[in-house]
């Protein structure tokens, strides 16, 4: 749109008054005004009349006083308009015309300011049949590149094409801050047989605002966010904003290794983030950090720790700041919050040119009911189940989606693929996974209804994620997916021509809470639990597991990691210490949330920085100095990293001292030409001389040792390593004599 100065002189133009009376122009005019016309073209734009030789243009201008059709053919004419209806409907019929023609709109506004705008409905716009073909499918998983809002040049007319999902609605309208949010004033068409409604609006820029005025099937009045969204206004405001997603890429070379990066036999060490709470700007008011700050700051920090990958906690735009990003309504728009589109983009090529990966948390489980949102969408659930007994979490307050709709898996599955297209993420993590797997989670008898076999699985569900993970390995080869699966579900990781879901990775929670409960135990106590540690081998390989130290154990009243520890502040520091050595030495990928690096010592609070001044205080700085060093050793010896879902690539030398609360085994690498010993000692008790047997003869150097000096230990050590001798033990040709620290792990190389 551009703005006149002046209204130009008009040429006379003649109103056929027969088509000014037509009952149905009148009916479909006063439906428009209502916001009720699903074929806007019909009535607005031009209209060649060929029965009276004359080119008939309408258009509704709700805030114009008075309007002209400026001529832009080599006739170049301007013709007053006659304003037909009082809400501003306006038409002109030129008469000894055979052909349409271009033309502009040029109107005064009640506030005096003049425009001059080009004809949306001189521009007839419809999807293809293989977009409509594939749609119908649930298979068009590029439906990104088609729905919402997109920069767009038609017949040399630059603007922006608009389309939605509605198909309960009986019209829809866009509506902006280009038409002052009126309904009605950009009627869009509906796309017979698809539930598509479409429009193309010339001259209207990146940058400007707008969502859906959806007159449902309940005849209200809907305001609803776009579905599709790639940007929008930061909460509370809840309008879409207008976006391109073109932006010069540098991580090339990062892409292609990735694709021939075999990951489940590579080092994966991940901090888990909430961007918000990370690190807040201490000189703005301790406001939050911008996408680009965010890069720079936490980079070279990522770098030092040595993790290989960060993930965030859920960045689509969510409204709430207290569901740190799981309560999504924008499942295409990074949050504002921190930046744009093009910020967040950064982000992510900063990440991969230092050699970082980016995980982000996906949720395809559930979503909110905010009015704007996907929720009642076209005055029906389109979206969620419509059986009550199906479509509520009445834990989390949200709809569940309805995975046996087509448009619904399309919407996911091409919500997957896109941040895996245009954001270069390297890994989904797909949240809460059994909530999606069984009809009854969280359910009473009588509130959830069986499957066709007359069991609790959710097909449709489970029919969703194996196509999820089919398409995002086919699609993009060495990107991860890990399910945050709770239950005893069988093959989560496995693939799906074997039966499974198809994931990269599962979450292994059962190691985590045995973990964490037998960490709480006093010492003296946990010779009576024992099992509770050893029992996580009884199952390590039967999925490709992560074992996760993540953001849930550290909030609500559970406090953080160092006070979950048992014992005094001692021994709380090297209870943590002992509890990340055991973490890096188990079969596993590793994950660890922020805060946890430096010992936090209050939990996490969403709503603020990270205690960053505890790094000034000795005891915290060595448990972060230690974890780096962790990581380190973790990425230099394949025997910790090779094997980690193989029962080949682990031995127990002896799980069975309980009353001393020993325990020891042997990590392999691939080839079995690196050998790794690692010793955890559970108690407070030094055990000096402790006799363990090894498989190989020879010099065994300590490569690490949580009770170091340097770690705030207490320095008890094996003189840089033992040589094994002749005698058998374990069940072993070979044993050596170790120092067992209290508290403590220590790490063996064999060296021959």
């Amino acid at each position: 749109m551009k703005q006149k100065n002046t209204v130009s002189r008009k040429q006379p133009a003649r109103v056929l008054s027969d088509l000014a009376i037509d009952p149905g122009v009148q009916k479909a005019i006063h439906r428009i005004i209502d916001n009720r016309e699903d074929e806007p073209y019909d009535i607005l734009g031009p209209h060649l009349i060929q029965s009276h030789q004359a080119v008939v243009i309408r258009a509704f201008l709700p805030r114009a006083q008075e309007a002209s059709i400026v001529r832009h053919d080599h006739i170049k004419q301007t013709y007053p308009m006659t304003k037909t209806h009082e809400e501003g409907v306006f038409q002109v019929c030129i008469e000894n015309e055979k052909k349409l023609f271009p033309y502009t709109i040029q109107y005064r506004e009640i506030n005096k300011h003049e425009v001059e705008i080009e004809d949306p409905y001189a521009h007839r716009v419809q999807m293809s049949d293989f977009d409509l073909h594939l749609l119908g499918e649930g298979k068009h998983y590029k439906s990104y590149e088609k729905f919402g809002a997109h920069l767009f040049e038609m017949g040399g007319t630059s603007g922006v094409h608009f389309a939605v999902w509605a198909p309960n609605a009986k019209a829809v309208s866009l509506v902006g801050d280009f038409n002052h949010w009126r309904p009605g004033a950009h009627p869009m068409s509906r796309v017979h047989f698809s539930g598509l409604w479409v429009l193309f609006v010339p001259g209207l820029k990146e940058g400007a605002l707008y969502k859906f005025a959806i007159r449902g099937a309940d005849d209200h009045v809907h305001f609803k966010s776009d579905p599709y969204s790639f940007h929008t206004e930061i909460r509370p405001h809840t309008a879409c904003r207008v976006s391109s997603l073109d932006y010069q890429w540098h991580d090339q070379p990062w892409l292609d290794a990735r694709i021939k990066k075999d990951i489940l036999n590579s080092p994966v060490s991940v901090y888990e983030i909430h961007l918000g709470s990370w690190k807040r700007d201490e000189k703005n008011n301790w406001s939050f950090l911008s996408y680009r700050d965010l890069a720079h700051q936490l980079v070279p920090y990522l770098k030092e720790l040595g993790f290989t990958h960060v993930e965030l906690l859920p960045i689509m735009e969510h409204p709430l700041d207290e569901s740190w990003g799981y309560q999504v309504v924008n499942y295409f728009a990074p949050t504002s919050r921190f930046g744009g589109p093009k910020d967040f983009m950064y982000f992510v090529d900063y990440c991969h040119q230092n050699g970082i990966g980016v995980l982000v948390d996906w949720v395809p489980g559930h979503f909110p009911r905010d009015a704007h949102g996907l929720g009642n969408f076209d005055g029906r659930e389109i979206y969620a189940y419509e059986s009550w007994k199906k479509r509520e979490h009445k834990d989390w307050g949200t709809f569940v989606f309805d995975y046996g709709r087509s448009e619904v898996r399309n919407f996911l599955i091409s919500n997957a693929l896109f941040w895996l297209d245009k954001y270069h993420i390297d890994g989904l993590r797909v949240d809460a996974v059994a909530s999606m797997l069984y009809l009854n989670y969280s359910r009473s008898e009588g509130e959830w209804e069986a499957n066709m076999f007359g069991s609790h699985e959710n097909l449709e569900a489970i029919d969703f994620l194996k196509k999820f993970n089919e398409e995002v390995h086919l699609q993009f080869p060495g990107v991860l997916t890990i399910a945050e699966e709770s239950t005893a579900w069988t093959g989560v990781s496995r693939p799906t021509y074997l039966g499974g879901l198809g994931f990269s990775l599962k979450w292994n929670m059962g190691w985590m809470h045995d973990t964490l409960e037998y960490f709480s135990k006093d010492s003296i106590h946990r010779r009576y639990h024992q099992g509770t540690l050893t029992f996580s081998m009884l199952y390590a390989f039967t999925e490709n597991f992560m074992l996760p130290l993540s953001h849930d154990e550290v909030v609500h009243g559970k406090g953080s990691l160092l006070q979950k520890m048992s014992g005094d502040d001692w021994q709380q520091f090297a209870n943590l210490r002992l509890l990340y050595s055991y973490m890096y030495s188990h079969p596993g990928k590793k994950l660890l949330f922020m805060g946890s690096e430096f010992a936090q010592r209050d939990e996490w609070q969403s709503r603020q920085s990270l205690d960053w001044h505890l790094l000034g205080a000795e005891r915290h700085r060595q448990v972060h100095d230690m974890l780096r060093d962790l990581n380190q050793i973790y990425q230099n010896h394949p025997a910790l990293y090779e094997v980690d879902f193989e029962s080949s690539g682990f031995e127990w030398i002896d799980f069975s001292d309980a009353d001393a609360s020993i325990l020891s085994f042997v990590r392999w690498s691939r080839d079995h030409r690196e050998l790794i010993v690692a010793a955890c000692n559970m108690t407070p008790v030094p055990r000096m001389g402790y006799r363990i047997g090894v498989p190989r003869e020879g010099f065994y150097r300590e490569i690490f040792n949580s009770d170091a000096v340097e770690y705030g230990g207490s320095g008890i050590g094996n003189y840089g390593g033992f040589r094994a001798d002749a005698m058998a033990w374990h069940n072993r040709p070979f044993s050596m004599c170790l120092n067992f620290p209290p508290l403590a792990a220590v790490i063996l190389k064999h060296e021959g």
